[in-house]
């Protein structure tokens, strides 16, 4: 197990020191957030009584799409170097050298949504402290992360991979992106909605199922 983790910290410490060189990833990601949310701050009034019905779809939509881009440079520095064969050949688990590029990935995608939250908030008139909002966009960001990540080692060796991505992820993420947004209506005022628990409790399902079938599958996955 100490060997295990270790593999695990050494893959997550190897993409954390090279974005911190490179700065691509989050730089990108962060742009892109803040670019629909600026838009759409213009496209849609945000009046009280819109609020609830806008600002949940435009956050997730920021949010997925922005962590498309990521996902789809998770694997790319190391297939365009040649370096795929030799993480393979680390005489480790196969499952390590996933959970380490899925913290990677997890890691890039909750700092640009810490930085953009203040900023969703600024735009749809919303308060600052949203904890349902914030517990949401955790579970949901690790459910896309895992799932991404699987599906990322899978399209890297593509030459469509920007296209085979979306298409292999998307449906399968539904879940979380429905929760997500039904979740953060109601925490942003939808009254109708109910509990937010109940989607809670459907997004932690769908994370611990597919982190474990993820990681099961990622040693035929990264083969292929």
């Amino acid at each position: 197990m100490k060997a295990f983790l270790s593999a695990v910290a050494a893959i997550v410490d190897k993409d954390l020191r090279t974005e911190l060189r490179t700065k691509e990833i989050v730089t990108s990601l962060l742009v892109f957030v803040l670019l629909v949310l600026f838009i759409f701050n213009f496209a849609f009034e945000p009046r009280a009584e819109t609020i609830a019905l806008v600002a949940p779809g435009v956050l997730w939509v920021a949010f997925v799409f922005a962590g498309m881009l990521g996902l789809n440079r998770s694997f790319v520095m190391e297939h365009d170097r040649g370096c795929m064969e030799g993480l393979m050949l680390c005489p480790v688990d196969r499952s390590a050298i996933y959970l380490g590029k899925m913290v990677g990935n997890l890691a890039f995608m909750l700092v640009v949504e810490v930085i953009a939250f203040p900023f969703f908030s600024i735009f749809f008139n919303l308060p600052l402290l949203l904890p349902g909002a914030y517990l949401m966009a955790l579970l949901g960001t690790l459910g896309f992360a895992g799932v991404g990540t699987l599906f990322s080692a899978m399209s890297v060796n593509t030459k469509a991979r920007e296209i085979l991505l979306p298409l292999l992820l998307f449906p399968i993420v539904v879940p979380v992106l429905i929760a997500g947004v039904k979740a953060t209506a109601i925490v942003v005022g939808d009254t109708s909605g109910g509990s937010i628990w109940p989607w809670v409790r459907l997004v932690a399902a769908f994370d611990a199922i597919f982190l474990i079938i993820s990681s099961l599958t990622f040693e035929f996955a990264i083969e292929q």
